[in-house]
């Protein structure tokens, strides 16, 4: 059964849409001996990473400028991390990844709270 998204914020589904792909990879690195669920989680991670760089490069985000550039750092490290190891990925840049996405996970909730 799929989760039903149309209940949330924008902001709630980017969330949900980082602990999923941080989910995905902790999953695969638990079974990193299948090279291909490790290959499918680290492919979704990159396109999660993908769509933020697009959101946040959009001339019209409401983001502040500070959030926009940590956020295309961020982008950055994980897409060239990913692609620099692929399957090959250390556990700890694994961690790293999936702690980082955990982390704006948490930080766009706590965001979207103080709005409200």
């Amino acid at each position: 059964m799929q989760d039903d998204l149309t209940d949330l914020s924008a902001i709630e589904e980017q969330a949900l849409v980082l602990s999923q792909a941080a989910i995905g990879l902790d999953q695969a690195r638990a079974g990193k001996r299948d090279p291909l669920a490790l290959t499918t989680a680290l492919e979704a991670n990159v396109e999660v990473w993908v769509a933020i760089r697009a959101l946040v490069d959009d001339p019209a985000t409401t983001l502040q400028v500070n959030i926009r550039e940590n956020l295309r750092r961020l982008s950055v490290f994980v897409t060239s991390s990913t692609f620099m190891h692929g399957v090959n990925i250390p556990d700890s840049t694994l961690n790293t990844l999936i702690n980082i996405n955990l982390q704006i996970s948490e930080g766009l909730l706590e965001g979207a709270k103080r709005r409200i």
